[in-house]
């Protein structure tokens, strides 16, 4: 059983985000046991947003204490980004090796500031997500659950928080809570505060799943496809949902053309694109569908043009 918030001197804890669309309504939470466990969320935010505020929350709640803090993590883009990337970027003027804004920096700075003078005393650990894992689960379902919420207009349960913590579900600053610009990809930054249409939508969340942020994040791969999730890859296998995220990667750059979108229902919609590189051309197809006011990959093909 894990250990409850006053026990030491180490601290387990599990923390985790979802999005309802990445970007949708969004949530996050972080657990230790059912009497120390917090979330919140947003009503419009990204899956990675929720996994960068849960683990903030939780370095601002332990912030008096001097137990060691080990937590798990089901992204390794906020695991790379704490323990990796964020020298590099504060030396670039928080700037990533290609010259681009670090995304969700204020999220990014905040949790640098909470790591300050504790490093040697925070571990972080990832742990494969959906599969069992007890705390990552109980963290799951508590973020997911402030994501409804906030999609159902209504505010998710705070949690009892942290014992003896001076700072309880903090909100996010202003300047945290922004759009990616990956998943929009191809849209004017001033046309984001702007809902897209669903065509649009679907056409983002296609190129999402080709950005190495969130193809390094196997939960923001998972909120992606669909629970029947098939593929048929260039080669004729068949790919299942488990088996697309046990190996799905960073790739090298392609290029992403957009070659029609039809709708054949109300929830459902076939978009045909095509990526190119120097050593091939592919052309694709992905059915998208919408459940729950989600939309969802359910099945795609990719064939090699001659």
């Amino acid at each position: 059983m894990p250990p409850s918030c006053q026990d030491g001197p180490v601290i387990i804890a599990a923390a985790d985000g979802s999005a309802l669309g990445n970007p949708g309504p969004a949530g996050w939470a972080w657990y230790v046991d059912d009497d120390c466990w917090a979330s919140g969320g947003w009503p419009h935010g990204t899956n990675n947003m929720g996994e960068l505020m849960a683990v903030l929350d939780l370095l601002q709640q332990t912030a008096h204490l001097d137990d060691e803090l080990r937590v798990f993590c089901d992204s390794k883009y906020v695991i790379d980004s704490v323990t990796k990337w964020m020298p590099g970027w504060k030396r670039k003027g928080w700037k990533k090796s290609d010259g681009k804004p670090v995304l969700n920096v204020e999220l990014m700075k905040a949790i640098d500031a909470a790591m300050e003078g504790r490093r040697h005393r925070v571990h972080f650990e990832w742990v494969k997500g959906h599969a069992g894992h007890e705390l990552n689960e109980a963290a799951d379902r508590r973020a997911n659950a402030a994501a409804v919420a906030y999609q159902r207009g209504v505010e998710p349960d705070p949690g009892p928080g942290f014992s003896g913590s001076t700072t309880a579900h903090p909100a996010a600053e202003v300047g945290q809570v922004e759009p990616e610009p990956d998943l929009f990809s191809g849209l004017a930054a001033d046309d984001l505060d702007v809902a897209p249409t669903d065509e649009e939508h679907v056409v983002a969340m296609e190129r999402a799943l080709l950005s190495d942020e969130v193809r390094s994040d196997r939960a923001a791969v998972a909120a992606l496809l669909h629970p029947d999730w098939q593929e048929v890859g260039r080669s004729g296998r068949l790919w299942t949902r488990e088996e697309t995220l046990d190996v799905i990667g960073p790739i090298e750059p392609v290029h992403f053309e957009v070659v029609s979108t039809a709708r054949l229902g109300p929830d459902t919609i076939l978009l045909l694109w095509r990526t190119s590189t120097d050593e091939r051309s592919t052309l694709r197809s992905t059915l998208w569908v919408r459940s729950g006011g989600q939309w969802q990959a359910r099945f795609h093909q990719g064939t090699d043009e001659p």
